[in-house]
């Protein structure tokens, strides 16, 4: 699927996917953070073959508050943007579709997690079927239309994952450059200049703030919201602790907790969860929290990019690459209570890869310790570990351990 920048046309990973939907199901619902590119996504579907409605737009949103039956009725296709904003929709898309379920009938966009949210009291389970558009990958920006080598590392054997990574014509960057970018469209393709950047980020969490969130809830105390996600953003990589969050930014616990669910909500934060089987060690269960944009997270914390930001970015890349796919991935990290800590765990099928993120040139042999006490805590169901690093080292660290440039990957 393609989308329109300045910079001409560029596919993203999630195309292939929302065409099969829409070849199967009466309804598909994309979700995401607002500019990741979904209205664009949903206009450009098929042009010509669909109505096209904005719930941005005032006089659909007001004709919809007053009769949304009249919105969805017909029998053309249609396509409902920022549905989110009067979810009443839902239920007459919900009517139409259990009076005629031809598939592709009905294409849903909105800037939260429809799936979270309180005010959608009735399910279109069985009738729809959700994608999520992330910001963009690297090599979405790149022009390729995909994520990293995931599905290449996961459906090849280890002996050759070497020999696969080497093959690839990737082009090596710094990794800083596209942590400050990040991937919404306009500042990762459109926008050259860091200060033009730093104006658009502005706008855009000006913009959550005193429209997308009111959507959500009312919340008054719009300062005491932006210290928090500024506090969140310095946290990257870390467990999330709702206690030292509010005692930091003088909020009760309860505030820190709902408002922590209305940034996921709203695709901003990400909280990855902890590989809970437990075999024979005792296991850290706390999630850790990322952003889903490090654009936006820099540009909030007011820092510069460092290791956990690298993490953020290769997460990123995770969660862009499992939402696309029908076989569902699982993504989490590893960390037991004396320490041991494996970055990222893949679990696809039965089978588990670790992952290792270092910002250094230079991975070492101690750099696997971690990777390789997970392997032996479970044994054959663990693939080879995956030794992410800032340099240009690919090779093997260890019997089981691939030190590999994060750019050959990503």
């Amino acid at each position: 699927m393609d989308i329109m920048h300045g910079m001409g046309t560029l596919p993203r990973l999630v195309g292939a996917a929302l065409a099969e939907r829409l070849r199967v199901m009466p309804a598909v619902v994309v979700t995401g953070a607002r500019q990741t590119g979904k209205s664009t996504l949903a206009e450009h579907l098929v042009p010509g073959s669909r109505r096209y409605l904005s719930l941005d737009d005032f006089d659909v949103l007001d004709a919809a508050r007053r009769d949304s039956q009249a919105i969805v009725g017909g029998t053309d296709p249609v396509t409902l943007d920022e549905v989110q904003r009067e979810p009443s929709v839902l239920s007459a898309v919900k009517r139409a579709i259990d009076r005629d379920r031809r598939p592709g009938r009905f294409l849903l966009t909105g800037s939260a997690n429809l799936l979270l949210m309180r005010r959608v009291s009735e399910s279109l389970a069985g009738r729809a079927s959700y994608l999520t558009l992330w910001p963009m990958t690297r090599r979405e920006q790149r022009g390729l239309g995909c994520a990293g080598r995931w599905d290449d590392l996961l459906g090849a054997d280890e002996s050759a994952w070497r020999e696969l990574l080497a093959a690839g014509d990737d082009a090596s960057e710094d990794w800083r450059s596209l942590a400050l970018r990040g991937g919404f469209p306009t500042p990762a393709v459109e926008l050259a200049d860091a200060a033009e950047r730093a104006i658009w980020f502005d706008g855009y969490v000006r913009t959550y703030l005193e429209r997308d969130l009111q959507d959500l809830a009312s919340i008054s105390a719009l300062p005491d919201f932006r210290r928090l996600m500024r506090a969140s953003c310095l946290r990257l990589g870390r467990l999330v602790n709702q206690t030292e969050l509010g005692r930091d930014t003088a909020l009760s616990q309860p505030t820190v907790h709902r408002w922590l669910n209305l940034l996921e909500t709203s695709y901003l934060l990400v909280r990855l969860p902890a590989y809970a089987v437990n075999r024979t060690k005792r296991l850290i269960k706390a999630p850790k929290i990322y952003w889903a944009d490090t654009g936006v997270a820099l540009h909030l914390g007011g820092e510069e990019p460092g290791g956990a930001h690298l993490e953020n970015l290769v997460l990123q890349d995770l969660l862009a690459w499992r939402d696309a796919r029908v076989e569902r991935a699982e993504l989490a990290y590893w960390r037991t209570s004396v320490g041991e800590e494996v970055d990222f765990v893949v679990e696809s099928g039965n089978r588990l890869l670790p992952i290792e993120v270092k910002a250094s040139a230079r991975p070492r042999l101690a750099d696997c310790a971690h990777l390789r006490t997970f392997r032996a805590e479970y044994g054959e169901k663990a693939r080879a570990g995956l030794l992410l690093h800032t340099g240009k080292i690919l090779e093997w660290l260890a019997p089981d351990v691939l030190a590999a440039p994060w750019w050959k990957v990503l």
